[in-house]
C-alpha cells in the first residue's frame, strides 16, 4: 500500500506523503495528531532498503541541526544576582509558547549552554525560568524532549524487555537542556527551578501530547558537571552511558562521550508501571 501510494502521488512532497501514508493507516498519537515524524522515519528506511524511491528532499532545517542563534539585548547576561534562593522567590517557570519568549529562548540556550541550541527531535517542551525579587527577571532555561531510544543503565533499573521497552519508551521524558545563566549565582536555585518545572512538565505534557510521563531522564557530562544539582532535587544516579549517543541505533559510537545518567520517577512506582504497564 505505501508503495503503491509513493508511485501514484508523484507530485507529492515527503511531508505530504508522509501526512497522506499516517491518515491512510490512522497512525496517531493518544492526542489525535498524525505521527509525522515516525512515518517520515520509516519510509526513508524503506527508501535506504530499495523498496521504493521517495521524492528529493525539499531545502529546510533539519531536525538536530544548529541554527543561528540571535544576538540581541535581551540575551545579555544582565545584573549580577547573588544569595540564596529566599533573596529573589518566589521561582516561577513559564512554558514557551510565542514567537517571542521562543526567541529569547533559543538565543539564552544558544549564547550560554555548551551544547548550544538544536532543533529537537520529536515531542518537546521549552521553559524560562524567572525570580521575582527585586524585579521579575529571566534566570535559566527548561528544555524536554522525546527520551533516549536505548540506554542500558536505566533500561536496566526499569527491568524493560525489548517489547515493553519499545511499547512504553514513550513515557519517558528527556531533560536535553538546563541552564541557569552565568551572572546568576544563587544557592539552590537550580535545584528549586528543577523542583518546580518537572511537576509542571508532567501535566503540560499530557495537555499537549496525550501521553502520561512516569519518569524523567538527563545526561550529566561530567568532564564538566557534578549534577549536584539534580541530587539535591532528588533525582537518582544510575551509571554511566556507553558514549554511543542518545539516537545512536546501529552501534557506531561506542565510548565518544560517555556520560551520567540520572533519572526522576514522576509517580511512586513508576519502574513498575513501565515495566509491566
Amino acid at each position: 500500500m505505501i508503495r503503491e501510494v509513493v508511485v501514484s502521488c508523484g507530485g507529492l512532497s515527503r511531508t505530504e506523503l508522509t501526512h497522506t501514508v499516517c491518515e491512510l493507516l490512522d497512525w496517531r498519537r493518544p492526542s489525535g495528531a498524525l505521527k509525522g515524524r515516525e512515518c517520515r522515519d520509516l519510509l526513508e528506511q524503506l527508501e535506504r532498503e530499495q523498496w521504493l524511491i521517495l521524492p528529493g528532499k525539499r531545502a529546510g532545517r533539519p531536525l538536530g541541526s544548529r541554527t543561528r542563534v540571535p544576538i540581541t539585548a535581551a540575551g545579555e547576561p544582565g545584573v549580577e544576582l547573588v544569595g540564596t534562593v529566599r533573596d529573589f522567590g518566589p521561582v516561577e517557570v513559564e512554558a514557551v509558547q510565542d514567537a517571542r519568549a521562543h526567541r529569547r529562548f533559543r538565543e539564552l540556550v544558544g549564547r550560554y549552554h555548551y551544547l548550544g541550541y538544536r532543533v529537537p527531535f520529536g515531542a518537546h517542551l521549552r521553559y524560562l525560568a524567572f525570580v521575582s525579587r527585586p524585579q521579575r527577571v529571566v534566570v535559566g532555561a527548561v528544555q524536554f524532549s522525546s527520551p533516549a531510544w536505548r540506554m542500558a543503565v536505566r533500561d536496566r533499573w526499569i527491568g524493560w524487555d525489548e517489547t515493553r521497552r519499545k511499547r512504553h519508551l514513550q513515557q519517558v521524558v528527556n531533560n536535553s537542556r538546563f541552564l541557569v545563566l552565568p551572572s546568576v549565582q544563587v544557592k539552590n536555585l537550580a535545584s528549586k527551578v528543577l523542583s518546580i518545572v518537572v511537576r509542571q512538565m508532567r501535566a503540560d505534557w499530557w495537555g499537549r501530547y496525550g501521553v502520561e510521563p512516569l519518569l524523567v531522564e538527563t545526561l550529566v557530562d561530567t568532564t564538566r558537571y557534578r549534577g549536584s544539582c539534580y541530587r539535591a532535587a532528588n533525582w537518582l544516579a544510575l551509571g554511566s552511558t556507553t558514549g554511543r549517543g542518545r539516537m545512536d541505533r546501529s552501534h557506531q559510537r561506542h565510548d565518544a562521550a560517555p556520560k551520567t545518567v540520572l533519572v526522576y520517577p514522576l509517580v511512586r512506582d513508576a519502574a513498575r508501571r513501565l515495566r509491566e504497564a
